[in-house]
């Protein structure tokens, strides 16, 4: 028993030295807790239980189990494992007790009863439940850990001291608590430098591989270990059958030749830590601590060494430690390093350098994925998406029988407008050809008559050279006056025959003279419709002789166009022009073909001509919906005919169809 009775007491020294010194892991500092708090209350026997958490199951009762018992028994100092019921003394008692200490997060007090011969009991002992949180501001539930505490029987006032002295004790388990979130947060901390350095350093470098000669020879550098060699994973799949591991840089070494001894080695040592998806640590740690202070983990324990051994075997001290490099749940490469005795390689610094790679490994694979082209980028964010759709084995030929079968569900089932093409040429709707009224010269043209010049119905467009006409009217004229006098005269004399004659060529003379008035009436051309002059200009041409019927302007009004498709003769059977399925369209012009016009179909002219493929075609005309300023007579463009909703099938294959049906016509 532990002198406690003063606060100078070399006892208070002795518990705050081995409660306040740093411990490698929680169960190092409850067993040196359960043998403190044994000595100091001068208890029988004090044993540790795992209580649980009623956050594990919500509901469901806590079920102890002894974890340890003070005082070591000798057969468990010479084999370790786990507590017997009947190492506990008490045990039935010890449960009930680490229950409700665990439920209500309390030092529970109980005392053992001791029937006697005159109907009464006494306490022949007690028995003190002390409830270890994780940390300071557990609630009852965050409860893990209850040791009790086996006491002979002793006063009420010594069961009240010993009863604050537990619980002054088990205060410090925060502290405990407190000293391995900041070893962790060390750790952390650590990492991050590790990897920001790392990760600055290979961000120099050009290219993957570059980056890789980086991150090796830094590593080999700062961990003073013999060789760092970095491995990516190849093959069908980086976590799947097939794939394996090629070395793609080590430490020192600029040239990699792959039939070396060394490097086939150490690539199946990393393909040994690639298939097991965990760290690889040679030579193998134990499963549990035989001494204090010694590394032991239960998982490098029990891995797979044989490729670690063999890389080993030339050198009895060296060291080996493979790192998986993460991203996500895939495992992307494997990092091995080697070193002798002065390079340190052990659990604290491989746990640093998983987290310093797990870090590490995203900017990696980026830098991989940077040296690929785009193609393969795509296939692989093309595989990853599949794989969760349809899982990881097989994606590819998956996704391809998933494709295959939408389209041909696709081609079957959907139902789209089929629409076909046509070349189509812009017209006006009305349009006016001024020609030449009678063979002349052209006088004069007002300014400013000339292509695209609106005009208005009435405007003079030209005049005509009128002199000749008017020498042979007044030629004409005087013809009339002389048959007149003639006639008069004979008349006068009785002379009828020659009355009839005079007359006749007096009528003659008087048409001539209105045939003259007329012609000189047309000498003045002007515009029949109000629109736009699309064609003709005569401002070179004053003086020119011109011909009867000669073609001088052509004037339309621009506001209504219409258009003239040529349809093949395999399509106008789907074309209608009249009833209550007249066939509609839009149409897009060479000028603008990023703007749609819709329109109707008015007339197909029922003769086929051929067209500038030499092939027959039916012109079909159409009225548009809405007509657009730029719009301009004679424009090309692409009209697109409405001809109902089929199935992609039908589509595509009514050309094939329709040709069979000919060839096996009889």
């Amino acid at each position: 028993m532990i002198d406690l009775s003063k606060l100078r007491a070399p006892g208070w020294q002795r518990v705050v030295a081995e409660l306040t010194a740093s411990a490698p892991d929680d169960r190092s500092f409850l067993m040196r807790l359960l043998s403190v708090l044994a000595q100091a209350s001068g208890a029988r026997q004090a044993v540790l239980f795992a209580a649980g958490s009623a956050e594990d199951d919500a509901g469901a009762e806590v079920e102890p189990r002894a974890l340890a018992v003070w005082p070591v028994l000798p057969e468990q100092e010479r084999s370790p494992g786990p507590v017997g019921e009947s190492q506990v003394e008490q045990s039935r008692d010890c449960r009930s007790a680490v229950r409700e200490s665990a439920i209500s997060g309390k030092v529970a007090l109980f005392g053992i009863e001791e029937p006697t011969q005159f109907y009464e009991s006494g306490h022949k002992g007690y028995l003190i439940a002390v409830p270890l949180g994780r940390g300071a501001g557990d609630s009852p539930a965050g409860v893990r850990h209850v040791i009790t505490l086996l006491l002979d029987a002793r006063s009420q006032q010594a069961l009240q001291t010993t009863v604050a002295l537990v619980e002054l004790m088990c205060g410090y388990v925060h502290g405990h608590a407190a000293n391995q979130m900041l070893a962790r947060t060390r750790a952390a901390s650590m990492s991050l430098d590790l990897a920001t350095r790392l990760i600055a350093s290979i961000n120099t470098a050009p290219n993957f591989r570059g980056a890789g000669i980086q991150l090796v020879n830094d590593l080999s550098r700062q961990l003073g270990a013999d060789r760092v060699a970095l491995g990516w994973a190849k093959g069908i799949g980086r976590k799947g059958e097939g794939a394996t591991v090629k070395t793609v840089a080590i430490s020192d070494t600029e040239f990699i030749d792959r039939r070396m001894t060394m490097v086939i080695k150490l690539e199946a040592a990393m393909d040994e830590c690639f298939d097991q998806d965990q760290p690889v640590l040679y030579p193998q740690p134990p499963e549990r601590a035989m001494r204090p202070g010694e590394d032991a983990d239960v998982l490098l324990s029990q891995a797979i060494t044989h490729a670690h051994r063999e890389l080993a075997s030339s050198d009895a001290k060296m060291k080996i430690a493979s790192l998986p490099l993460r991203v996500d749940e895939d495992v992307l490469g494997v990092l091995t390093i080697e070193s002798t005795g002065e390079g340190r390689i052990d659990l604290a610094m491989l746990e640093l350098l998983q987290s310093t790679m797990d870090l590490l490994a995203p900017v990696l694979a980026l830098r991989r994925s940077d040296d690929r082209n785009l193609a393969l980028r795509g296939y692989d964010a093309l595989l990853k998406a599949g794989s969760w759709a349809v899982g990881t084995k097989h994606t590819v030929w998956k996704l391809a029988a998933v494709a295959a079968t939408v389209v041909v569900l696709a081609v079957i089932l959907v139902r789209v407008e089929y629409r076909i093409e046509a070349p189509v040429v812009l017209r006006a709707e009305t349009q006016r050809t001024i020609s030449v009224p009678f063979d002349g010269l052209i006088a004069s043209v007002p300014a400013g008559i000339e292509s695209g010049v609106p005009v208005k119905a009435g405007d003079v467009l030209a005049v005509l050279d009128t002199t000749e006409l008017k020498l042979q009217r007044l030629d004409a004229a005087n013809q009339l006056e002389e048959a007149s006098k003639r006639a008069d005269a004979a008349l006068a004399q009785g002379k009828l025959d020659e009355y009839k004659q005079s007359s006749a060529q007096a009528e003659q003379a008087r048409a001539k003279i209105g045939l003259y008035d007329v012609l000189i009436g047309k000498a003045t051309i002007t515009a029949p419709i109000d629109g736009t002059i699309i064609e003709g200009d005569l401002r070179d041409m004053i003086g020119s002789s011109v011909k009867q019927g000669q073609a001088l302007y052509l004037v339309a009004p621009l506001e209504r166009m219409m258009l003239v498709a040529q349809v093949s003769d395999k399509d106008i059977a789907l074309i209608r022009d009249s009833g209550e399925d007249v066939t509609t369209g839009q149409i897009a012009t060479k000028a603008f073909p990023g703007r749609q016009y819709g329109f109707t179909v008015q007339q197909i002219v029922p003769l086929a001509q051929p067209d500038a493929d030499r092939r027959n075609a039916f012109e079909v005309r159409g009225t548009l919906d809405q007509s657009a300023p730029w719009m301009r007579p004679g424009m090309e463009g692409l009209a697109k005919f409405n001809t109902g909703r089929r199935s992609l099938l039908d589509i595509g294959t009514r050309r094939i169809r329709d040709t069979l049906r000919l060839w096996l016509w009889w």
